[in-house]
């Protein structure tokens, strides 16, 4: 992490005033929350599918005792504490810096950090709706919950997540595309830009300050203005 590539990301930070932060799961990994991708031998033990199966649509129709078992495990991880990063970007917002957290993740770090704009493009774990009668419940409700969570009216109960086969939320897609194609600086960080069509939302980008900060090189190093190799919560840490 050379402290030149820190000391220019601190000065485009520090002119400008319409920045927009896309975010994938290295902003949360960060936190303890574990990259589904990233599976281990422990895992294999555990679960007789690929999380890309399990958290598939068809899988949560056709299993859903098995689904819910694997979600209550891996995705629910509501003990974490936003980290660095998160608390950096809230203080942009709140300095007026910065106009929208973008985000892959569904664990509701950012709300808790103190962001006010964020977009959730694959949904959060703190929501959760009945099916039947589309009644609100929260995620301790499912992890309190045996088999298929249920609503008092019988219905079962979904979380508010983008499962795989699953289509993207076009309301918070098109205002992603907005505030992305409106920024003067665009900071993506803690993802390698391969899942789409979250990836694609780079490509309104206007500007001529595309930052990405992650730990191994991504997709898009050679189109970015800086690129800045390392962990998240260190690199904004140090702003």
């Amino acid at each position: 992490m050379p402290n030149s590539q820190i000391q220019k990301l601190k000065q485009i930070i520090e002119e400008s005033d319409n920045i927009v932060f896309f975010g994938g799961a290295g902003v949360s990994t960060e936190s303890g929350i574990p990259d589904f991708r990233s599976t281990d031998g422990l895992y294999h033990q555990q679960y007789d599918y690929p999380p890309e199966t399990i958290l598939s649509h068809t899988f949560y129709r056709r299993k859903p005792e098995e689904f819910f078992r694997f979600y209550r495990d891996k995705m629910l991880a509501l003990d974490a504490k936003p980290n660095a990063a998160h608390l950096k970007l809230a203080q942009w917002e709140k300095e007026g810096k910065l106009k929208a957290v973008i985000t892959q993740n569904i664990d509701g770090l950012h709300q808790a950090a103190g962001s006010k704009k964020v977009l959730e493009l694959h949904g959060s774990v703190l929501r959760n709706y009945c099916e039947k009668c589309h009644k609100f419940y929260d995620a301790h409700y499912i992890l309190n919950s045996k088999g298929v969570p249920r609503c008092e009216c019988g219905g079962p109960i979904k979380p508010d997540v983008v499962l795989y086969e699953e289509g993207l939320d076009m309301q918070t897609m098109q205002e992603a595309i907005s505030f992305i194609s409106q920024a003067d600086v665009l900071i993506i960080g803690g993802t390698s830009l391969v899942v789409y069509p979250a990836a694609g939302l780079i490509d309104y980008y206007r500007g001529s300050k595309l930052v990405l900060v992650n730990k191994t090189p991504t997709a898009r190093d050679s189109v970015a203005d800086l690129v800045v190799a390392g962990s998240i919560g260190e690199i904004f840490g140090s702003l």
